[in-house]
């Protein structure tokens, strides 16, 4: 199993953390699209680095054009040497609506359109094939040699997509190089509805489970002392509160029948009652969305739990002096 660290917060860091993440034996630092650009930090992080994966998780995908994304996927992979990994997000459509003042519509449908025209970019880069993309949704005709990118050693960056329901994880196994799935998710989800979706994915572009990483951030409660434990146990319970008002995450409670949860999560976040939804995440759901445990033990459970099913996991977690000896357990076949 890979393991990825984060790599959040001012540009100023990055330098330092890219470093600390390299050192300390992680496969992959991440980025997300929320109060900083996501690509920004890659560029410092590439000319810092050696070895180590820079990758998005997420960009959002519908918030830029395939020409665009092409370009920047291009320069960063040239730039960091074969290292960078494009995980891309759909996001949800008040946000690309509202925030981002982009068009919303089919969504599973536009990412597989909006990657294989992509694809059809770098084609045309790499390997010199005329760029003739007339889609649904994206077109893309016109290139010239003023416009491709002079540096090709390294070719086009792996594809990473994020996904919770069918639609979209079965996009994710036709044209993706590995998925993202949510936190918001339980290990009974991804083997009953997330892996078998792939599976149709893989299946209808003549590919394998081989062709594919699964990266899953986790939930993880543990603590030093009593103080630190509640104080994360809070925290964890009010964001999987968080997600769980989303309507697009309904059916992850459903499965667990909790489905009647997501409306009352619902109607207290849009009464600013952020506080109050975590302290209806029960112990038990806790227990199936977390990995709960002593700082000792997580390793051994996150393995035992997603073990078989997980390639890549997202270690956002302080283990304090078992950081090392996790990683290390972790990155054991």
């Amino acid at each position: 199993m890979k393991i990825d660290g984060g790599l959040m917060g001012s540009l100023h860091q990055v330098p330092e953390r890219i470093r600390a993440l390299e050192q300390a034996g992680y496969d992959g630092a991440i980025t997300a699209e929320t109060s900083n650009d996501p690509f920004f930090p890659l560029v410092l992080a590439a000319e810092h680095s050696e070895k180590i994966d820079l990758i998005t998780s997420i960009a959002v995908a519908f918030a830029r054009s395939p020409m665009n994304l092409a370009q920047i996927g291009h320069d960063l992979n040239a730039y960091s040497e074969g290292r960078f990994i494009l995980g891309l997000g759909s996001q949800i459509k008040p946000h690309i609506t509202k925030r981002f003042s982009m068009p919303w519509s089919s969504p599973a449908a536009r990412m597989r359109e909006l990657i294989l025209a992509m694809r059809a970019v770098w084609d045309c880069w790499y390997k010199g094939e005329k760029l003739e993309f007339r889609g649904e949704f994206y077109t893309h005709t016109l290139m010239t040699p003023m416009f491709t990118p002079a540096e090709k050693t390294y070719g086009a960056p792996r594809v990473f997509l994020a996904a919770v329901g069918p639609l979209m994880t079965r996009v994710a196994g036709e044209v993706a190089d590995g998925i993202i799935a949510h936190a918001f998710t339980t290990a009974r989800y991804l083997r009953e509805v997330t892996l078998p979706a792939i599976d149709e994915g893989l299946e209808r572009t003549g590919r394998t489970r081989s062709d594919i990483e699964v990266t899953c951030p986790v939930f993880v409660v543990t603590g030093a002392d009593e103080e630190s434990w509640s104080r994360q146990r809070e925290a964890v319970t009010r964001q999987i509160a968080f997600y769980g008002s989303t309507p697009a995450y309904k059916p992850v409670l459903e499965l667990h029948g909790w489905g009647a949860l997501q409306g009352e999560l619902n109607r207290l976040s849009k009464q600013g009652k952020w506080a109050e939804m975590g302290t209806l995440i029960s112990d038990e759901m806790l227990e199936e969305f977390a990995v709960v445990a002593e700082p000792g033990r997580v390793a051994g459970e996150l393995k035992s739990r997603y073990g078989d099913m997980l390639d890549r996991v997202v270690a956002s977690f302080d283990l304090g002096e078992h950081q090392a000896d996790a990683i290390e357990e972790l990155k054991k076949p």
